[in-house]
């Protein structure tokens, strides 16, 4: 009557051995590390390798290993403050050259790392870092987009020698024709660049005009790459930044979450992560006085006014020879002794830089900085925040040859040369970004965290223990040994999912510890019935497993709802909750039900 098939019981086994193989990596435990890059991604050489090793030993540092993996250099540390300390040391040591970042590195043995398995990710809560939260101009993307558009239009029609007059008025661009009989071309033209357009017709004193608009699809269309194409620049940051497990995230409508677990200096990494840096690359109207321009407020026709790195004033021609989307590498480097940035280009960007230097040799050409900041200033006794775009002249230099896809940008710092060989080799931000909070939390306040998450789980645990065989007595025990497999599945999934684990995480576990023996309660307290009314107890166990099933799926289902709504609809800490508790029940419903049963029927079938 109490007896499992074969199958049934291999199952349960495989499902035990399993859950402890995935969970074995994160009995070992983790050592403080900081991970070594080359800013230039290339690998480290052995006599690189042994250079720093000699460091470290020449200032005793109290490193316990030091090894090569990929293109990083890892070195592991005993104590939290003996790797802050050398993560100090081998900045100064190694300079601008290299990026050295805060992680944990994992003490699984090889013969496990082997297979792939890996400890659970810990959350920036319980590992120490820096979370940035931002919001994104979603106005200036559809700005960007209605002046593409304008360009667009306007070229399209000095093409077809159309008198027009373009204005931009709030979300809608009016095209005033001096002649109506332009009017159809004109149309057709707008729908040829994109015919989704909204286009209208009215009638002005001077003659007709086009009403242009992006319709309210466009609009989401445009606000969603925006955010989209953020994350991804940001993600390529951070990765730039040579972080370990970062979180890139959407909040909300327009807003973007960054958790740099390790970090423990935000400012270089806000400094990356919000800049809106690009280059354009233009040559100098060589015939015009800037002076004379500055002096009268206005630049000669074909030119713009700009000023340099001094404060000179600086006329370059419109026509952008070449700009930032162009770029595909850029990599600090030194020219004589001076820092540059050394640039490469992609077909389109080469060859306009080839037709260039043909045509202009001998004549200067500059490098134009464009970088876009809010600035916060008082009106009428309110603070009014608004952004700022700062173009700067970093280069001037003269052709004196003939090249294309790779030059090198010189005039800059050593900092600014890394920074924005970074910024330009991460990509450009599709809408400008503001930091709207940040949070440090150091690592000894994440081990903190984790030590009070550890014995909040034991304590939850021992009393339940406690209780289930003080009240329950042999069927306790066989709930206990549930219980342990219960919380071993749940770690297994966590760590083959690499699912962050937070403080409401271990929140959810907890709670996880109390509901994976309700349902033994619901069985045991069946079976204590079924005895009570005269069964036998081989009749009672069968009865109390089959009539508690229902009444277990019903409140294991109605549990689930909630937290996969929780998951759904949350954010952050509330999706760690949701995570954890969502795996529990699944885990609790398989160990209760079917894990349980087969140890009963072993013991009493």
């Amino acid at each position: 009557m109490n007896q499992y098939p074969l199958w049934k019981n291999l199952m349960v086994l495989v499902v035990l051995i399993l859950g402890i193989w995935f969970a074995l990596p994160n009995f070992y435990g983790e050592d403080p590390a900081v991970v070594i890059a080359k800013e230039n991604g290339q690998a480290f050489s052995k006599l690189e390798t042994s250079d720093i090793e000699q460091y470290l030993q020449k200032i005793n540092s109290g490193y316990k290993s030091i090894r090569r993996q990929s293109n990083q250099i890892l070195i592991r540390y005993e104590q939290v403050e003996e790797q802050l300390s050398g993560s100090d040391s081998m900045r100064a040591y190694l300079g601008r050259s290299s990026t050295v970042a805060l992680t944990f590195a994992p003490r699984t043995p090889n013969w496990i790392s082997g297979f792939g398995l890996k400890p659970m990710s810990l959350g920036l809560d319980l590992r120490g870092g820096v979370h940035f939260k931002f919001q994104v101009d979603l106005d200036a993307a559809i700005e960007q987009r209605l002046n593409q558009y304008i360009a667009d239009i306007n070229k399209a029609l000095i093409d077809k020698r159309i008198r027009r007059n373009i204005k931009k008025q709030g979300n809608v661009i009016s095209i005033e024709l001096s002649d109506p009989e332009d009017l159809s071309s004109a149309r057709s033209l707008i729908r040829e660049i994109d015919p989704l357009l909204e286009i209208k017709t009215v009638t002005a004193n001077l003659g007709p005009v086009l009403q242009v608009a992006m319709t309210q699809d466009q609009l989401k269309e445009r606000r969603d790459f925006a955010i989209q194409q953020n994350i991804l620049t940001m993600r390529n940051r951070v990765n730039e930044l040579g972080v370990a497990e970062p979180i890139v995230q959407r909040q909300g409508l327009d807003r973007i979450v960054v958790q740099l677990p390790g970090v423990q200096d935000p400012t270089q990494a806000e400094r990356i992560l919000g800049a809106t840096a690009t280059l354009e690359f233009r040559m100098v109207c060589e015939n015009e006085s800037a002076f004379d321009a500055e002096a009268k407020g206005r630049a000669p026709i074909g030119c713009e006014l700009f000023v340099d790195r001094v404060g000179n004033p600086v006329l370059l021609k419109k026509k952008t020879i070449v700009s930032g989307d162009q770029l595909i590498d850029a990599s600090q480097t030194f020219s004589e002794g001076r820092p540059a940035v050394s640039i490469r280009l992609d077909n389109k960007g080469s060859q306009s830089m080839l037709e260039t230097t043909k045509r202009n040799l001998n004549k200067p050409m500059a490098v134009l900085f464009i970088q876009q900041r809010q600035e916060t200033k008082e009106r009428d006794g309110q603070f009014v925040t608004s952004s700022v775009l700062d173009k700067e002249v970093i280069n001037i230099a003269t052709i004196r040859g003939v090249f294309s896809s790779q030059f090198q940008i010189t005039g800059v710092s050593v900092v600014e040369a890394k920074d924005l060989a970074i910024l330009l080799r991460a990509g450009a931000l599709a809408a400008p970004i503001f930091k709207v909070e940040e949070k440090t939390i150091g690592p000894s306040l994440g081990q903190d965290n984790i030590n009070r998450g550890f014995q909040a789980i034991l304590i939850g645990l021992a009393m339940v223990v406690l209780f289930m065989i003080f009240y329950y007595k042999g069927f306790g025990l066989i709930a206990n040994f549930g219980l342990f497999i219960n919380l071993t599945l749940v770690i297994a999934l966590l760590s083959l999912l690499q699912a962050s684990l937070t403080l409401p995480g271990i929140a959810g576990i907890v709670l996880t510890v109390g509901m994976a023996v309700d349902a033994n309660v619901l069985i045991f307290e069946r079976i204590r019935e079924e005895i009570r009314i005269g069964n036998s107890p081989q009749a009672s166990i069968t009865a109390g497993y089959q009539k508690a099933f229902g009444t277990i799926a019903d409140a294991n289902i109605t549990t689930l709802i909630a937290a996969l709504v929780l998951f759904t609809f949350g954010t952050g800490p509330i999706k760690g909750f949701a995570i954890t508790l969502t795996l529990g029940i699944i885990t609790s419903m398989f160990t209760a039900i079917i894990a349980s049963r087969a140890i009963v029927n072993i013991v009493y079938g």
